[in-house]
């Protein structure tokens, strides 16, 4: 559980029950407890809140129970059954916003909800901003999220059906190891898709697809900014040598977060 964004929590006094909703979550596993229970408060009360707080104990993510996520400064639409946007993400975002020229042309592979075509989106709204999706639930909440900023979600199978060329093309694909995802924390492997956390016997398997799509769709010079971890950014460069491109590593580490920025 990455620790909530309190910056549209309001302010709640500490009472019997507040702080018995604390002990409640911390009881449950729930390592921000504070943090999650003034989140729970302001968004529910009575038997919302109890419903709220009965799916949050059994384990399903606080995004997914609050129905939405903060990413890049922007309250951003989750749902039941959906992946949930992980901060680390964060740095594919800024990178594809300072790589994007003038009225440039970007394509969110694997967008999920459509995080980080909506932070691009909202800081370039010079630019044209297509996200897509293999899943048409992930796109009917992904088109809500983008809507405000004059972007579009589509479903597509990677390339298929998206018309380049691009200058960006971004992805967070699924990067987890087969073998690994019984080691993850229930609230991902139990309640998020498995199709969006397994990435193969080596995790690269979709980032390998995202960099052929990629070499199709990319203008000449043009850039493919794909999340991986600290220990796949090797292999994961090298999927990208496969598809033609010139694969640099970049990280933030007060995020937690590796990229692979590839040139065409």
């Amino acid at each position: 559980m990455q620790k909530p964004n309190l910056a549209h929590a309001v302010t709640y006094v500490c009472t019997m029950g507040s702080e018995a909703l604390v002990e409640r979550l911390r009881a449950a596993g729930c390592v921000f407890a504070e943090d999650e229970a003034a989140l729970l408060l302001a968004e529910f009360t009575g038997d919302a809140l109890e419903a709220a707080v009965t799916r949050r104990v059994a384990g399903e993510p606080l995004e997914q129970v609050l129905g939405f996520v903060e990413f890049g400064g922007l309250r951003l639409a989750v749902a039941r059954r959906l992946f949930v946007p992980r901060r680390r993400t964060e740095l594919v975002a800024r990178l594809a916003i300072e790589a994007l020229p003038p009225y440039g042309r970007l394509a969110d592979l694997c967008c999920g909800v459509g995080a980080i075509a909506a932070v691009v989106a909202s800081r370039r709204p010079d630019a044209v901003v297509v996200a897509a999706d293999l899943s048409p639930v992930a796109v009917e909440l992904a088109a809500r999220n983008l809507a405000p900023f004059g972007a579009t979600a589509v479903v597509s199978d990677m390339a298929a059906g998206l018309v380049g060329p691009f200058d960006v093309i971004t992805a967070c694909p699924p990067y987890v190891p087969s073998g690994e995802i019984a080691l993850m924390p229930r609230e991902a492997r139990d309640y998020e898709p498995h199709a969006a956390l397994d990435g193969g016997p080596d995790g690269t398997d979709l980032q390998a697809v995202v960099f052929r799509a990629a070499a199709v769709l990319l203008t000449p010079g043009g850039v493919a900014i794909v999340e991986t971890s600290r220990a796949q950014a090797k292999r994961t460069a090298q999927r990208a040598i496969e598809a033609g491109l010139n694969p640099s590593v970049g990280r933030d580490k007060k995020l937690g977060a590796t990229v692979v920025t590839a040139r065409a």
